[in-house]
């Protein structure tokens, strides 16, 4: 593990980024590769993403490579059992990884989520295979609704802690019930309030605390099953690059809280109340990030960028509601050395001139549908780029078409270096040859 320096506090945040990311370039010390061959491949990885972080010329492109559910189509699997038959699901892809994996330039796991867990919990935010989507269908489905209601903002802001565990819990999670009928824990202050512990004597609470028992049975049993591979990419060869992940507060309150339709009224009902939450929610995100176990780990937050995409709001809101309270989340990150890594869903087209707001370097965009031309000419000296690849020319294309686009990448995006060729967004079931035809097109047209 990679401790922080004495003088961290002294430090600035562009020497704190160096030092990150030489952890990163240090990383494969701590990895036992399958080979020589792997140990080379791992170095080389690592050294193309440094230079891409740093805005410099590696020696090709490197590629972001995803095979979605490709492994369990190809083993005859659904996704039904991929969330309640776990370990078939990483037999698969770990079957696709030995056949495929460094031809493809890529190892894959699959999430590998408990469905019985979910089920016990009753979680509600989402539908999966076999819970309110088909058996043969793949991943989640988000469920808007209402988890937070318009008189209650006060209560978010005055303690969201306690609004989360007594409120927004149980509504999320059917099995959570029992957290209602608790008094708040800050008013356990003298010994004449142990007694709001005799809500433990109640039936409903029992139960759930029983539940949740199971569940962290399911969960070990599951996190024993995913614990054996957890660092065999980096020994294959494949460094891993994920660090902590967040929301844009705008996100946390629109997708989790209040849904799109009641945060979009609330712009205009109550503007003075969403900003005050707003400011709550960047600080506690700021707050559980940065107390994270494993962030002086880390080098790089991921954020997926929801609701402040072309057409959800307009310029005047966007600078007023969304951009704000992200910024805030991401200059105190920047401040820690951390890169901020903007997974921009959707189209960035008409908010390209208005975010290049900080030091150079410190920011990746990874953009979906945006214009990757634009996106180099406003942003590309300071920020690296990623991403835009359609998911449906990569599930329903053919190779060339995949070249093609892919070349044109290279030549728009990739030009003078700092450039991930990757798919716009997840590509649930890609064909096996369109992701050949991306690791032709960097070896063909992405050397420097």
């Amino acid at each position: 593990m990679a401790n922080k320096p004495e003088n961290w506090a002294d430090m600035s945040p562009k020497q704190k980024r160096a030092h990150r990311l030489e952890n990163f370039r240090r990383s494969g010390q701590n990895v036992q590769f399958i080979s020589p061959e792997a140990e080379k491949n791992y170095e080389i990885r690592v050294k193309r993403l440094l230079a891409v972080y740093n805005l410099q010329k590696p020696d090709r492109v490197p590629l972001h490579n995803n095979a979605g559910s490709l492994p369990l189509t190809m083993a005859g699997l659904n996704g039904h059992t991929a969330f309640y038959e776990p370990q078939k699901a990483i037999d698969a892809y770990m079957k696709f990884n030995e056949t495929y994996g460094q031809e493809l330039e890529m190892f894959s796991m699959p999430m590998a989520m408990s469905g019985e867990a979910l089920d016990l919990l009753d979680y509600k935010l989402y539908k999966w295979p076999g819970h309110g989507l088909p058996n043969d269908a793949f991943g989640w489905q988000f469920i808007e609704g209402e988890y937070m209601t318009a008189d209650e903002y006060d209560d978010l802001i005055h303690d969201p802690s306690d609004f989360w565990l007594r409120k927004y819990l149980p509504r999320c999670f059917g099995a959570l019930e029992g957290f209602r009928m608790f008094q708040p824990f800050t008013n356990m202050t003298e010994n004449v309030h142990v007694g709001q512990f005799m809500a433990l004597a109640i039936p409903p609470v029992q139960e759930m605390l029983k539940t949740l028992l199971k569940v962290g049975e399911m969960f070990q049993g599951n996190s024993a099953d995913m614990l054996q591979y957890m660092n065999m990419g980096a020994s294959w060869g494949f460094p891993g690059t994920m660090g902590a992940f967040c929301k844009a507060p705008f996100d946390t309150l629109g997708d989790t809280l209040r849904g799109t339709t009641n945060i979009m009224k609330d712009m205009f009902r109550r503007p003075n109340k969403l900003l005050e939450a707003l400011d709550v929610i960047a600080d506690f995100t700021i707050d559980n990030v940065l107390k994270s176990p494993m962030i002086d780990n880390a080098f790089m937050v991921m954020y997926p960028l929801h609701k402040g995409a072309d057409g959800w709001m307009s310029q005047e809101q966007f600078d007023r509601f969304y951009w704000p309270t992200l910024k805030k989340v991401m200059d105190a990150f920047i401040e820690e050395g951390l890169i901020q890594y903007l997974f921009a869903e959707g189209g960035y087209n008409t908010r390209l001139k208005y975010v290049n707001q900080f030091p150079r370097g410190s920011v990746l965009w990874y953009f979906d549908r945006t214009d990757m031309r634009e996106a180099k000419q406003i942003l590309g000296k300071d920020c690296p780029l990623m991403g835009n690849i359609p998911s449906s020319l990569i599930v329903a294309g053919e190779p060339a078409d995949i070249k093609a686009y892919c070349k044109n990448l290279i030549e728009v995006a990739g030009k003078d270096g700092g450039f991930v060729m990757s798919p716009g967004c997840f590509a649930e079931n890609p064909k096996l040859e369109n992701l050949r035809a991306m690791v032709e097109a960097v070896n063909e047209y992405g050397y420097y």
